[in-house]
């Protein structure tokens, strides 16, 4: 429900005992180190700062890994799909990690699958040259000659090549004028394949007539044989290699039995390059480690107990430098703390603003639901993130914030009588009256549609406001009161002095009271004038203090875009209705297929239209904490707290 207080720690440890101590640290996941250049330590003694060396090594071997494990996953039993998408990770047990990761045999998987990756590419590569050969040669099967025979001799020279079927009389003709002679041997597509014989004097006149005819040549370099022979040899080295290929292949199926082994290996060498490039990164002595950091307050106590299990090692708290960057964590409870997706995607606070999250929190829940406003719709998304929560791995925290904004799509749904659209009134009339009993208003009628409208204006404004009075409680906990006054009460009293003023105009305050907010409301305006601004001189204080009373018209915009809230919830009603439509015009297609096309219509139509507007609501949601909210009282630009802690892309150790 607050931004974490921060310990700033210094840890010595002899070299020793430095990667045991790091491989605690990294288990517990509490502490965040610092390398030298952000260590205050060698800014104070720069001859520690040495210069990182990088674990080559570990880097190679995790190189290696990664390239095998990519060419197994080819040829590994294939997942469900809806496993692989929840489940993404291998499930495991500690004793089975740590039994794998301590049998050094199992790297010498990783030379076999290079060996084998390339032996497959060499024969594919072989395949692809000899059916390449296999397909030049088709053409001359016909061919008595001994191919390598093609080519000068004393007196005349031969080609060898494919001419259009177009143009083959045409060549014949002129090459007979020229002396020479056409040999047809086979034809290909369009084209012939032929062998032609010309004098030595007459050669570039044939090879011109031959250019201008399109004419391919062939090249039987380094061959020996009739092109028949030639084919035969060529397809029983191809049957040889494909042989080769397929019993490869049944290699890589074997090496891959050993793939989740390989991915548990490539977990603990990333988390081992993580640990060794942290040691390597921090200042140093001859023959110690000095591991600068940071850990939350309430952590410190577990921290000294992980520094005491190293004989070698000590822990002492330290004073942060002036202006040193603090990391920012935010910490919510129970229903809250999914939010913080929120405040993340935006950015941490400054260490000494405010976490939003707990504001946030209920604004986005309740608008969610109103720009997504169908009873059905939220059904079905409360059971979708039901069943995610109980299958998916890792992180939850959007599917329990999505779990929150469908009950708010449930109740806004049933205020607004939206079961599907108008599915109750179109399909199951007997539900009709149970819908009106729980309705509170129809937004596709007239009055409805007006007061949706005041609705969301009012929830934008209360927001708004919710905005400045965390804002002046933020600064009055910190005893700034005169920011408190003069640049939130001050807004606070004008901009309802207004309100309540025009308010009074329309008759919904009395006019008594609308008179005085009335008169009340320069004072404020006065004030931000003249204190708003309250550094330099008074010319530019003046200036800023006008520029800030007139950006007042800004809040009327921010108000106005709450408007989006009722646009996205009739939208999404309206979707649903002509998705009934098209599945009640479906019915009356005959002999009881318009039954089928009609429930593949609604399942399809509906489902269409609840990703669009869900994912519509989220993001029109976020917009208004992110622009109109989020300014009235949070500076963003804090750094993220992030310890050194154990990653896992490829398995799930069950014991953690």
């Amino acid at each position: 429900m607050a931004i974490s207080q921060m310990a700033k720690v210094l840890i010595v440890t002899h070299r020793t005992e430095a990667s045991g101590l790091l491989e605690a640290l990294q288990g517990e996941g509490i502490c965040q180190v610092l390398n030298a250049e952000e260590a205050i330590v060698s800014r104070d003694w720069p001859e520690l700062a040495g210069v990182a060396q990088r674990p080559k090594g570990i880097e190679e071997l995790l190189g290696q890994l990664a390239k095998s494990i990519l060419f197994l996953k080819a040829y590994a039993a294939p997942q469900k799909a809806l496993a692989s998408i929840f489940s993404p990770r291998a499930i495991i047990n500690e004793q089975s990690y740590k039994k794998i990761v301590s049998d050094r045999e199992i790297l010498k998987v990783i030379d076999q699958c290079e060996e084998v990756e390339a032996r497959i590419e060499k024969a594919k590569g072989e395949i692809e040259n000899l059916c390449g050969t296999v397909e030049m040669l088709r053409p001359w099967e016909a061919l008595e000659t001994a191919v390598e025979e093609i080519g000068e001799l004393r007196q005349t020279t031969s080609f060898a090549g494919l001419i259009p079927i177009t143009q083959i009389e045409q060549v014949e003709q002129r090459i007979g004028e020229l002396g020479g002679a056409v040999e047809l041997v086979g034809t290909t597509g369009s084209k012939c394949s032929c062998v032609i014989v010309c004098l030595k004097a007459c050669i570039n006149e044939v090879q011109k007539l031959l250019r201008s005819a399109e004419f391919e040549p062939v090249n039987f370099e380094s061959m020996t044989g009739t092109a028949g022979k030639l084919i035969s040899e060529h397809s029983e080295n191809l049957r040889r290699t494909r042989e080769l290929l397929h019993a490869q292949y049944e290699k890589a199926g074997v090496l891959a039995e050993n793939l989740l082994a390989l991915e548990i290996l490539h977990d603990h060498y990333t988390n081992l390059l993580n640990r060794e490039q942290t040691k390597g990164a921090a200042p140093a002595t001859v023959q110690t480690i000095i591991l600068e950091g940071w850990v939350k307050e309430k952590d410190y106590t577990r921290l000294e107990k992980i520094v005491r299990g190293f004989g070698a090692s000590s822990l002492n708290r330290i004073a942060s430098a002036e202006g040193e960057d603090v990391p920012v964590e935010i910490e919510n409870k129970n229903i809250i703390q999914p939010f913080e997706l929120i405040t993340r995607l935006y950015g941490m606070p400054l260490p000494s603003g405010v976490d939003p999250t707990i504001f946030l929190a209920p604004f986005f829940a309740l608008f969610f639901g109103i720009c997504l406003g169908d009873a059905g719709y939220g059904l079905v998304m409360v059971a979708a993130t039901a069943l995610l929560i109980k299958k998916m791995q890792g992180d939850k925290k959007l599917v329990w914030m999505l779990g929150v904004c469908s009950v708010f799509t449930i109740l806004v749904g049933a205020l607004t009588g939206s079961w599907f659209g108008d599915a109750a009134q179109q399909f199951i009339p007997a539900l009709e009256p149970a819908r009106k009993k729980i309705m509170w208003f129809d937004p596709l009628e007239k009055s409805g549609v007006i007061f949706f409208l005041k609705a969301t204006l009012v929830l934008g404004y209360i927001q708004l406001m919710s905005g400045l009075v965390i804002a002046m409680g933020h600064n009055l906990k910190r005893k700034n009161y005169m920011a408190a006054i003069f640049e939130q009460l001050t807004w606070l009293v004008m901009l309802n002095s207004i309100v309540i003023f025009g308010l009074s105009k329309f008759g919904m305050v009395p006019a008594g009271v609308g008179k005085f907010f009335g008169w009340l409301a320069p004072i404020p305006a006065v004030l931000i004038v003249l204190l708003s601004c309250r550094e330099g001189s008074w010319g530019a204080r003046l200036g800023f203090g006008a520029y800030n009373l007139f950006s007042s018209i800004f809040y009327l915009g921010d108000v106005l875009s709450y408007l989006r809230l009722m646009a996205l919830g009739m939208v999404s009603t309206g979707l649903a209705i002509s998705m009934n439509l098209m599945s009640k015009m479906a019915l009356k297609i005959p002999y009881g297929i318009g039954i089928v096309v009609a429930i593949i219509v609604f399942v399809l139509g509906h489902g269409f239209t609840l990703v669009l507007s869900a994912l519509g609501a989220f993001v029109h949601t976020m917009r208004l904490q992110f622009v109109e909210f989020f300014p009235k009282f949070l500076v963003g630009g804090g750094r993220s707290f992030e310890p050194l802690r154990k990653e896992y892309k490829y398995v799930y150790i069950k014991n953690k």
